[in-house]
Parts: C-alpha cells; structure tokens; sequence
C-alpha cells in the first residue's frame, strides 16, 4: 500500500462524549437539565446511545474546564474525571473501545498505568491511552511542580508512555498462579523491576520508578496508546490529524502517513501508526440548518478550535466521511451540541456508511488492538531471570528527585 492510499481497508469511527458537546455552548441546548450532566446515568446513556449507533471508539477530554467571571457564554464549569468515566462506562458497555485523556506532564506515571490497566480489566480490553501533555502553568501550581513548556512537554509525554509500558510489562501474562496447595498466588520470579529512569537532559523534574506494577499485566499487554500528531515521534499506536480546513484535512492525513512510511514505520494499519482524521461536526437537525444551528450557539460564545469543521447536512458528511476513509484509518467526530450532533449521526449518517462498506464491523467483545489490527505483545521481561522480589517484597516503588 502507497503511503497515500490504505488500499480499500474499511475504517473506524470514534466520537467524543465531553461534557455537552464541542461548542462553549453546548449546554444551552443540551436536551437534559444542566445538574445531570455530572452524574452516571449522563455518562451511561451517552456512552450507550453511541454504541448503539455503532460507534468503534468514545473518547473522554480531561482537564480544566474555561469558564468566565461574568457567567455569560460559557460551558458549563465542571468535568468528572476521564478514567473514572471511561471506568463507570467499562462494564455497561460490550463493544465500545473505552479511550480517556490522562495527562503525562503533572500527573504520576505509575499511577496512571495502574488506573489505564485497570481500565482494561474492567472493559473486558476495550481501553486506549489518550496522552495529553498539559501546558497550564495553573495545573503545575496546583500540584506544586515547576512549569513544563516546549521541548519538554513531548520528552515528558515519552517518558510517562514509557514507564506504563513497562510497568504494564512488569507482570508476565502468568505471574499469577493461585496455587491453593502451596498457599502461593504469585509466582514471583515473573514479575520484574523496570528501573526506569529519565534522561539527564530531561526539561522537566527528573524522577525514577523501580516498580513492578501492583496490579497484572493488563487483558491486551499493551494498551494502545493515543496522541497529537508530532507529540509522540516514535511512540504513538494512533495519531491524531488536524488541519485548518475540511479541505486541507485528507491532505494532511496522506502527508502524515507518508510521513511515516518514509521513516519505516511499524506494521500498524497502512504502516505505522493508525492515523485518525479529527473533524468538528455541526449538522442539520429538525428542520433547522447546520449554519444557522450555529450562528445561534455561537451568538452565545464564539467557537474557536484547531481542527476542521464541517457544517452542513448529514447526506454531505456521509460523503465527506467516505472520501476521507479512503486515506484516514479513522475519523473522530467532536459534535458540536452532543445530544443533537448524536441523534443525526445515529440515524442519517453511520447507516449509510456501513452499506457503502466504508466502516470496519463492530464486534462484541473485541479489543482496541484488535481493532487496530495489532498483536497481543510478549512481555519484554519474559525471558529475563532475576525475579522482582519473594512475597511481600514484590511491591512496586516511585520515587522522585528535582535535578
């Protein structure tokens, strides 16, 4: 396969169930009361409504929420945790891939690889990493860390990836033997040290981690792991493309993809890793235009986004979606107002893609690797023989230090 073209594969679809919507005022037209938006049965029945309309992937945004001081045109100042909701959403769900935000810069790596494997445990497989790197001096003050910015966010970014890996690696896939007669649940020569440790040019505060992980090797080995294009070189499963326009945006995806295929990537789909198109979507919706829809929320508060926007008709996107798959492994949708964006998507557009063949099948019960097209992988410690520790020493440590 060119590295323009993926040759007639069928592609995925993933859709992002923040808040109310991608627009800042969403809320305003959200079909629920604003005090239900942070609870569970919000959570279940959006993450619900997008497998039942065949979605592959839901994604989960973190981090702060904007809001204005006077009150006026801004979205609705509050967001429960992305693992915690892809968690609650893991056991309602069947074959929905389960995908948080967790940022690498201010948050613990050790933590967030334990979280991300449980995460797989509770979805049955079906969960991904999508790595953020915060570039809010307000979130380092909050966790008393010194400001990360530029060349430092995407060597925190590899670094925390890294860890996880290992640390997901640090159980072999039969570490765990529950051998009543002996009294033994571990075995405890396959669970093994990381000893990670950042680079001594690392921009941000250096830090060590021995491990092993405090909880087995998660259902998939490796959770595939998510990224903005250019944050994560030589480390992203999927990469995320963005562009200025519609237009420019099946350009932009071919160009990263030969990106890739020029430096010899890895044998993900198409060669390297999967790449996803990321389009902003504001359809027609009960006889009211798309453009129109739009002028209204946008009265409220301007929308301002870098990704491309496409505004117009549900017949015009199936079309869009169809020619963009021909070059994208995938394409994440971010609705404009989520419960109206959703019921357009649900009824007038995933349909008609699936009977032009466009979309890969949704299967009940199959992991994101699966659908990614990715093998299960070894464990990098299988083969090595000095074990982690004996009973109760197999506990897993951090510990960090400012350079």
């Amino acid at each position: 396969m060119s590295g323009n073209s993926r040759g007639g594969q069928r592609g995925f679809l993933a859709l992002e169930l923040d808040g109310d919507g991608a627009h800042p005022a969403a809320w305003r037209k959200a079909r629920h009361a604003p005090d239900e938006l942070l609870t569970g049965s919000r959570i279940r029945s959006t993450v619900l409504a997008a497998e039942s309309a065949g979605f592959h992937v839901a994604t989960f945004a973190d981090g702060p929420v904007n809001s204005r001081p006077d009150g006026m045109g801004c979205d609705v100042a509050g967001r429960l945790n992305a693992l915690h909701r892809a968690a609650f959403a893991g056991p309602v769900t069947s074959s929905i891939v389960l995908v948080p935000e967790a940022d690498t810069v201010y948050t613990e790596p050790f933590h967030i690889s334990t979280q991300l494997a449980s995460l797989d445990y509770v979805s049955g497989g079906r969960a991904g990493w999508l790595v953020a790197a915060s570039r809010s001096a307000e979130e380092a003050a909050a966790v008393g860390r010194s400001f990360v910015e530029g060349a430092g966010l995407p060597q925190e970014a590899a670094a925390s990836v890294e860890v996880s890996r290992r640390l997901w690696d640090s159980w072999e896939d039969d570490a765990v033997i529950r051998d009543v007669p002996t009294g033994r649940y571990l075995d405890v020569d396959k669970l093994h040290y990381v000893d990670f440790e950042t680079p001594p040019d690392f921009a941000g505060a250096g830090y060590s981690v021995k491990g092993p992980s405090i909880i087995p090797r998660p259902l998939q080995g490796q959770l595939p792991v998510i990224a903005q294009s250019g944050l994560l070189p030589s480390a992203a499963d999927v990469v995320l493309v963005s562009a200025p326009t519609p237009e420019l945006l099946a350009a932009e995806v071919a160009e990263v993809r030969a990106r890739w295929a020029g430096d010899g990537g890895r044998a993900v789909i198409g060669g390297g890793p999967a790449v996803v198109a990321e389009l902003d979507v504001v359809l027609d919706s009960r006889g009211q235009s798309a453009s129109a829809r739009l002028a209204e929320l946008d009265a409220f508060t301007s929308w301002s986004s870098s990704r491309a926007r496409f505004v117009g008709t549900a017949a015009e996107l199936v079309d869009f979606l169809a020619d963009l798959l021909t070059v994208a492994d995938g394409i994440r949708l971010h609705p404009a107002v989520l419960d109206v964006e959703l019921e357009e998507l649900a009824q007038l557009v995933l349909p008609k893609l699936r009977r032009r063949g466009v979309l890969k099948p949704v299967v009940q019960g199959a992991t994101f690797r699966e659908l990614l097209g990715l093998e299960r992988p070894v464990s990098r410690y299988r083969h090595v023989g000095a074990s982690a520790g004996r009973g109760a020493e197999a506990t897993a440590a951090v510990v960090g230090s400012e350079n």
